[in-house]
């Protein structure tokens, strides 16, 4: 039964939804018609872009609600490989070397109620037979038991990687898909509302105005309207709210325009490398592809070479001094949330050091030799600097889940 525009207004006010886009509207209106079943529920979309209020309106608006039954929230990409299974399933005294007493996992705690398995595309594929198991059987085992146990949990699950894709790179079960996937809810980025990117961003400007009492909350110029909605906004609604609190307690004018906003990274129909960096691990379903990641790379060190050629050369013509007599200092400009300095200036930061430095022409020629996994090496060291070491930030910055950045701290011997 479809509900009408005031209930659907009001669902929206409730739960702090913010929009009139026709797929977000789709998505709310599947949620409310799948809560009352049982049916396993697989929200697919970008990361940042709110799928987390999806399961919360499946649950309050369910059955399970109404008996009380719990609803417990679990990002499996942050949970350590070594440890989720004792985290999802529980697990005996004795079990493993820290186990000193018996511990009940989230399937035991959530019976009668909703799981909401964030990041489920994270998962080991140890896993991933045993939640196959649970959605097939209702039964699990605790680690280090032979005892199965009954839970009745329902299972919604979302996440941002290419479902497909990882089963035919053998790093997900098919078999599990499908019983995941019985509704398909798909939620849309930001880039492709149209109107809802600026009703977001006057919504976040008035609530950082309330929160921090600002007497006035920044209001955008239609030209610089224009500029947020062309603009790809490769973090969705995270990276909006991010960018719209900073402008709100940074900017010492209050009525923002296209020049204001270029301070911060967001241009007009904006392709450069720094909106690139951020999303090209992912396809546009949100997938990994390495094919167009190395292709984005290549044509980031491509463009670096071309522009230290014609420098060198301009550089030759007005003066016989040598370039490494260049000037080194450079004064970094704000960057998207997320995002790193703009590669085609040649920017590197040091965390240690207050300024920013120049590469020589022969430094940038040399990275044309780097292999993918170098610049990928090097890009993860620069953000963990950047993060002070602390691996949950760099994993945002880097467009990547905790769980990944450890497996590739671990494939390149960097774990320290």
């Amino acid at each position: 039964m479809e509900r009408d525009d005031k209930e659907i207004l009001a669902l929206k006010n409730k739960y702090g939804i913010v929009g009139f886009d026709n797929a977000l509207t789709e998505a709310i209106q599947t949620a409310l018609k799948v809560a009352p079943t049982d049916l396993s529920v697989l929200i697919q979309g970008e990361s940042g872009v709110g799928k987390e209020v999806i399961p919360r309106i499946i649950h309050d608006y369910s059955l399970r609600r109404k008996k009380a039954g719990k609803y417990i929230a679990i990002n499996c990409g942050s949970i350590p490989e070594g440890t989720i299974d004792s985290e999802l399933f529980g697990h005996e005294k004795g079990s493993f070397t820290s186990a000193i007493g018996e511990h009940k996992g989230y399937f035991e705690v959530a019976d009668g109620g909703t799981l909401f398995l964030d990041e489920v595309g994270e998962l080991p594929m140890s896993t991933q037979a045993r939640l196959l198991r649970v959605l097939e059987t209702g039964e699990f085992l605790r680690v280090g038991s032979n005892t199965p146990q009954k839970t009745d949990v329902r299972i919604v699950a979302a996440t941002n990687v290419n479902i497909p894709n990882a089963i035919r790179e053998g790093r997900f079960r098919e078999d599990l898909y499908y019983r995941l996937c019985t509704i398909n809810i798909k939620m849309p980025p930001l880039r492709e509302r149209g109107r809802d990117i600026v009703l977001l961003f006057r919504h976040f400007a008035a609530l950082t105005a309330e929160r921090y009492r600002i007497d006035t909350p920044i209001v955008l110029t239609a030209e610089a309207e224009q500029v947020i909605s062309s603009y790809k906004w490769p973090g969705n609604i995270r990276q909006l709210k991010n960018i719209a609190e900073q402008i709100s307690v940074l900017s010492e004018d209050k009525t923002i325009t296209p020049t204001i906003l270029a301070k911060y990274g967001i241009v007009p129909n904006s392709d450069d490398v720094r909106a690139i960096a951020v999303t090209s691990s992912h396809t546009s379903t949100g997938g990994h592809n390495y094919e167009q990641e190395l292709k984005v790379l290549m044509h980031a060190v491509i463009e670096l070479k071309n522009e230290v050629n014609m420098l060198k050369q301009k550089l030759e013509n007005a003066s016989p001094s040598p370039i490494s007599d260049m000037p080194t200092a450079l004064t970094p400009q704000p960057s998207s949330l997320g995002s790193q300095p703009p590669m085609q200036h040649a920017v590197h930061a040091d965390m240690g050091r207050e300024d920013y430095e120049i590469q020589t022409a022969e430094e940038v020629i040399d990275e044309e030799t780097l292999n993918i996994n170098d610049m990928e090496k090097r890009n993860i060291l620069k953000a963990l600097q950047r993060n002070h070491y602390r691996r949950k930030q760099a994993a945002n910055e880097l467009g990547i889940s905790e769980r990944t950045l450890y497996r590739k701290l671990r494939a390149y011997g960097i774990e320290n």
